[in-house]
């Protein structure tokens, strides 16, 4: 339990410092976000739970495979919030392109050889 909570401690630390960078600097808060923090405590969190390289092998591949179709949500909530659309709309309209397209991606990756 204690290790649990140490992990979301962490986690969330570096969620608060992302935010609070970018408060003054947004786009040195839009740098440290863009960093695969998360995937690499991710991927540190697997190994010290399994050390399992077939397992860290597919999660690293996975995790590839799936920030492709997150990206567009970076390109179109900035967009929207430019012609005016407000935050929340915007975040939804990016949440579910992101979510359309992780569907996407569940469909098509077998059709072409991925196993995610």
């Amino acid at each position: 339990m204690l290790y649990l909570i140490l992990k979301s401690a962490i986690s969330g630390v570096i969620v608060a410092i992302v935010s609070e960078v970018a408060k003054r600097y947004p786009g040195f808060g839009g740098l440290i976000a863009s960093l695969p923090l998360v995937s690499v405590l991710g991927m540190i969190w697997l190994w010290r739970d399994t050390h399992d390289p077939a397992r860290m092998a597919a999660h690293a591949t996975g995790t590839f495979w799936f920030v492709l179709p997150s990206l567009p949500m970076f390109l179109l909530i900035p967009e929207l919030l430019r012609r005016g659309a407000g935050f929340w709309p915007a975040l939804i309209a990016g949440s579910v392109l992101t979510v359309v397209l992780y569907s996407l991606m569940v469909w098509v990756a077998p059709r072409i050889g991925l196993r995610l």
